[in-house]
């Protein structure tokens, strides 16, 4: 996979994955130490911001590009991709502030790690009475409530929460990612795939939320509308667990030399490379439902290749350190990132349909 980066800063990005990534990979699934080394090489080389205007730093990367980016750090390690993902939309949604006392206060710090931020607002997709609750007070905003997913906890010192108004609009703001007042972590969950990223849930009892840290506020429906625009994008994480997939089976044809594993080596990167050109077309351009059908293509792909990953390193598979069973792990955590119902009965319907291609003779 070719990477059209215009930006100076992101052309030796192949050779550092491969050097300084690959070989954590597999320590970074399961060790936070490891995984935060892996975190200090995107922060030793300014990529850990890529989203941020030009006015802060840059370099604004276009979206392609970054998607671009996004595939390749996921190909090498999904837990680093998961992880760092956080920050880069803590700082994409940053940058949308008004806030400008706060922007100018953050956001020349956040490329190279000194100031590193998670996102909890997952919350908003739930039905029912909002798990977080905002009433204004003097200064700002009194926080309760219950934040269900918070991922990076011992890397991101402070993350953007969201909390619901009486209104139906929901506040952003920037709160630790620690114990204190009115505000405590849980200790990180047990996770099938990328634990070391350490989630956790963070219960708010009274936390003011000071108008100096707040980012912005967004309608009652800002969760649904950007979800909407999400449908592809998250696909990319996809791509890179797919590629990751592909890269398990070309090792094993290389090493093994066998004709049958070429063919599906060449089978499924066909297959990627027509994926990723209809999920790079412009979202506002393609209906919906092709959207809906695109994601949920890629998920099955993804799925089928980190399997594909699994059968052709045989047995090996089996072992608890072996690539094959980290790459299929991650394609879990992918299958269902940013899921909506919508994604969810997208990705079933290709899966019951794929299974109604199958007939058992008896």
């Amino acid at each position: 996979m070719s990477l059209v980066m215009n930006n100076l800063l992101l052309t030796d990005l192949k050779s550092v994955l491969e050097q300084e990534i690959r070989p954590l990979a597999q320590e970074m699934d399961h060790d936070p130490t490891a995984l935060a080394k892996g975190l200090a090489v995107l922060a030793k080389n300014g990529w850990l911001a890529l989203r941020r205007p030009r006015k802060f730093g840059g370099p604004a990367l276009p979206d392609l590009e970054f998607r671009q980016f996004q595939v390749a750090i996921a190909r090498y390690s999904g837990a680093l991709a998961f992880l760092q993902t956080q920050h880069q939309s803590a700082v994409s949604m940053l940058s949308k502030s008004k806030n400008s006392a706060l922007k100018e206060a953050v956001l020349p710090h956040t490329h190279n790690g000194e100031r590193l931020i998670g996102i909890g607002f997952s919350q908003l997709r739930r039905p029912g009475p909002p798990l977080m609750k905002a009433a204004a007070v003097p200064g700002g905003f009194r926080l309760d409530g219950h934040v269900p997913w918070v991922t990076g906890h011992g890397f991101y010192p402070e993350f953007l929460v969201a909390a619901v108004l009486p209104d139906g609009q929901a506040v952003f703001g920037l709160v630790p990612l620690a114990n204190t007042v009115g505000i405590k972590s849980s200790e990180p969950m047990k996770l099938a795939a990328m634990e070391a990223a350490q989630t956790v849930t963070v219960d708010f009892d009274g936390y003011l939320l000071s108008e100096k840290n707040i980012v912005f506020f967004q309608p009652p429906d800002w969760i649904v509308n950007n979800d909407l625009i999400n449908i592809s994008l998250q696909g990319f994480f996809a791509l890179g667990c797919a590629w990751a997939g592909y890269d398990l089976v070309q090792s094993a044809a290389n090493r093994r030399d066998t004709e049958f594993l070429h063919t599906t080596a060449r089978a499924l990167s066909k297959e990627i490379e027509l994926c990723t050109a209809a999920l790079e077309e412009d979202p506002e351009s393609v209906p919906m439902e092709e959207r809906l059908r695109r994601r949920a293509w890629v998920i099955d792909l993804m799925a089928r290749c980190a399997h594909a990953g699994v059968v052709s390193s045989s047995g090996a598979a089996n072992t608890a350190n072996h690539p094959a069973q980290r790459v299929y792990r991650e394609s879990i955590v992918f299958s269902v990132s940013a899921q909506t119902s919508a994604i969810m009965e997208a990705t079933l319907d290709r899966i019951v349909q794929r299974a109604g291609t199958t007939h058992v003779e008896g």
